[in-house]
């Protein structure tokens, strides 16, 4: 009977959990956003979304991020995805637009690490007061400016925290910035309740605070492998690029960017193993920004993307079929160009030139294609 009960209770949860992943990650001084750093083979974000849905039943899960991560992070698991605003509080209110529950939940993707008993703390005096906030005793000395302050008087918050959502909204409708939702729930006068934190709860801001959390385990070594293949006619009167280098003939590509074929592959090869779609989604041929653009400038973004989504470049192999030009003088150079452009030493990437032996248009000197493998790892955020 009891069993039932709880199961009975736990599916009329009447709570949307709302995790808020929207930030920059600029405390986190790394080329990896804090909310993609993997543990095993999933990133941060998905990591806490997991924690949670084992700990409790949710009406709905919703997570605020940027487009850009949104359009990523719905190839991982099917929630709610609301698009974030300049501040937390913006964030925040999003998100509340699409809650139906007489409750809800708030953390940050950064509260990484939160144990099951302290959700079901904070659940389970869900009717105490109008919002439910997990805090931990102060041990330290305070002092406001020159002054001591009684410890036992102050606590340090934590989230996740409990709102009742009608009230939530009603005190985000100010232009006031709350640092958390129980400054905005006390604004209105309304009775806060303070349960029992953890320190395992701990927050993630910098690269030192990896050290203290420890539920994250090691990235998965799994290598990620991708094939980009890209193909361009010939024109007259063009300069030529191939992987960044000026090759001295008196034709280039036809293509709306600079038509450097070895480096649009490349970049292909590079989202594939990343499983982030291809050059046409980021960079399309019918977007006046990409108009004669320096594919540097592309492949230079592509990279920063793929980091910032917890990837590493491993080794690039890549072939140029190509009747003409003849690429022998160039391939030193070619090499050179990508070591800078793609971070990583030369001895990890490895340009073959070759041709069709006079077969089809490249044996009629009509163009060149390229074919590149790239492998990727996830960053090893125990070696930042």
């Amino acid at each position: 009977m009891l069993q039932l009960k709880y199961i009975i209770g736990a599916n009329l949860s009447n709570i949307t959990l709302i995790l808020l992943s929207a930030g920059s990650s600029s405390r986190f001084k790394t080329t990896v956003k804090k909310q993609w750093i993997y543990t095993q083979e999933s990133p941060l974000w998905l990591h806490v979304a997991v924690q949670f849905e084992q700990s409790a039943t949710f009406d709905n899960i919703i997570i605020v991020s940027t487009p850009d991560e949104i359009k990523e992070m719905k190839k991982f698991a099917n929630y709610t995805y609301v698009q974030g605003g300049n501040s937390r509080q913006t964030s925040l209110a999003n998100a509340l637009k699409h809650v139906n529950t007489e409750y809800v939940l708030v953390s940050d993707i950064a509260r990484c690490c939160v144990p099951s008993d302290m959700i079901q703390r904070i659940l389970a005096a869900q009717d105490k007061a109008s919002c439910i906030v997990p805090t931990l005793p102060i041990t330290d000395t305070l002092y406001l400016n020159d002054t001591p302050i009684d410890r036992d008087k102050t606590r340090i918050i934590q989230t996740p925290q409990l709102s009742r959502t009608h009230l939530l909204n009603k005190a985000l409708q100010t232009e006031t910035l709350f640092s958390d939702d129980s400054s905005a729930i006390a604004s209105l006068g309304e009775k806060i309740h303070f349960v029992e934190g953890s320190t395992k709860a701990h927050k993630l801001t910098t690269l030192e605070d990896l050290q203290k959390i420890t539920c994250l385990k090691e990235p998965s070594n799994r290598t990620l492998t991708g094939f980009g293949i890209d193909t361009h006619p010939f024109e007259t009167d063009k300069p030529m690029f191939l992987c960044g280098v000026p090759i001295d003939v008196d034709y280039g590509f036809k293509a709306h960017s600079d038509g450097d074929v070895a480096i649009h592959s490349l970049i292909d090869a590079l989202l594939g193993a990343a499983g982030m779609g291809d050059i046409g989604e980021l960079y399309p041929d019918n977007d006046d920004t990409y108009a004669g653009v320096d594919s540097k400038v592309l492949l230079s973004d592509t990279v920063k993307r793929i980091n910032a989504f917890g990837f590493s470049i491993g080794n690039i192999d890549m072939t140029i079929m190509a009747e003409t030009p003849k690429l022998s003088p160039y391939k030193q150079k070619m090499r050179e160009s990508l070591c800078s452009l793609l971070n990583i030493r030369g001895n990890f990437i490895n340009i073959k030139a070759s041709t069709s032996e006079e077969l089809g248009f490249i044996g009629r000197k009509e163009g060149v294609t390229v074919h590149t493998i790239a492998n990727l790892t996830y960053t090893n955020w125990k070696t930042l």
